[in-house]
């Protein structure tokens, strides 16, 4: 299934720049998986070691937050938009 992911600007060098990409899944795992094919480095940005989203990185599926989902297995149904926001911290 076709998806549209956007990327955020710290991201971007690994999209040439591209604010949203299309990637292929069923899952936000498959997703990624996609994703790294047509953009190498872009997924260990996004996934920790153990190969779970980084703390600092939130990733929504249409406008639910995969954490309270199913977190990798999410569905990624054909069309939806994707995004990866990285979380901002400052005082």
């Amino acid at each position: 299934m076709s998806v549209h992911v956007r990327i955020p600007t710290i991201l971007r060098s690994y999209t040439g720049g591209v604010s949203e990409v299309t990637a292929e899944g069923g899952t936000l795992a498959e997703v990624l998986d996609d994703l790294e094919a047509n953009h190498s480095g872009i997924k260990a940005r996004v996934l920790d070691d153990a190969g779970q989203i980084r703390r600092f990185v939130n990733v929504y599926v249409g406008n639910d937050d995969v954490r309270f989902i199913d977190g990798l297995a999410s569905a990624t149904p054909e069309g939806v938009q994707i995004s990866i926001i990285p979380a901002v911290a400052g005082g």
